[in-house]
């Protein structure tokens, strides 16, 4: 087994044993750097990352083939791309760029294995008269649709 499969597979068995966690990524750089980013149903804790790392490296031979080994959470700026991710997520409010550049902000409020619902909230023109007028619409996106999703931090 060649060094990148045996750390896929290494992180795989710790990922069997802690169901509540899942790889987002894991890179490999020219020089054996290792990236990985982990997501949770309940969110990653540092004491979670040090496992996953533990995993990895008490179980390699640094003799044999040397790297270096990140470990860490998908943060805020990582955007999301499994329906897992956005499930947990749900009554928070998300920025998603469309494939056709087009961006809509709006509350998660379900997900489905090939699409999500958002509440938009937003004001238009009035039909009749000036003045403007506030909308609340459910909007169903499929996750084809979405080139970028990000969680939106509102302060």
């Amino acid at each position: 087994m060649d060094f990148k499969a045996q750390i896929a597979q290494l992180l795989n068995d710790f990922l069997a044993e802690r169901e509540d966690l899942f790889l987002i990524d894991m890179k490999f750089s020219a020089t054996d750097h290792i990236r990985v980013i982990l997501d949770g149903d309940h969110g990653v804790t540092l004491q979670d990352c040090l496992d996953a790392s533990r995993a990895i490296e008490f179980n390699m031979d640094r003799e044999e083939h040397d790297f270096s080994l990140e470990v860490m959470s998908a943060g805020l700026s990582e955007p999301l791309n499994s329906p897992r991710q956005y499930r947990k997520n749900i009554g928070r409010s998300l920025e998603l760029v469309m494939n056709d550049s087009s961006e809509i902000e709006g509350e998660l409020v379900s997900v489905e294995e090939d699409k999500i619902t958002l509440v938009l909230k937003y004001r238009k023109p009035k039909d009749i008269g000036k003045g403007k007028v506030d909308v609340v619409e459910e909007r169903e996106i499929l996750y084809s649709d979405i080139k970028k999703a990000l969680v939106a931090i509102k302060f």
